[in-house]
């Protein structure tokens, strides 16, 4: 999939948010600056799951980082970018903790939802279809 531009998603569930942001990004340089900005961003937030996909001489590269998160949210974000084919993109979702535990389950699941929501709106911004 090609997109030009960053897009983000707002998620919430139990007073906790999740921002999730997808960059692009051409090589690993430019993931080290774009987590280093969300997390000036986001001084707030306990946690900053990860994933990336790049071409590096001519081979896909892919990393996810949870950051202490219980669920492997990092590796469901790579999935995300797996499933929509997406190379040369990071996905980071932060996640500002609102006092209630969502457990293991409810924190994939949201770190997830926030990620979709980033996907959904980088699509429609570039007028693709919408997935069900």
């Amino acid at each position: 999939m090609e997109l030009d531009s960053a897009s983000s998603a707002l998620f919430k569930d139990r007073k906790s948010r999740f921002y999730a942001h997808l960059y692009r990004v051409d090589d690993i340089r430019d993931v080290e600056e774009r987590l280093k900005l969300q997390k000036r961003k986001y001084k707030k937030a306990r946690h900053h799951c990860w994933a990336y996909r790049i071409l590096a001489d001519g081979e896909i590269v892919e990393k996810a980082h949870d950051d202490g998160e219980v669920g492997a949210p990092g590796k469901a974000l790579l999935e995300i970018l797996r499933k929509n084919e997406m190379i040369g993109f990071l996905m980071v979702v932060s996640r500002i903790f609102g006092g209630v535990k969502l457990g293991v389950g409810g924190v994939r699941r949201a770190f997830v939802e926030a990620g979709k929501g980033a996907v959904e709106i980088a699509k429609e911004k570039r007028g693709l279809k919408r997935e069900k």
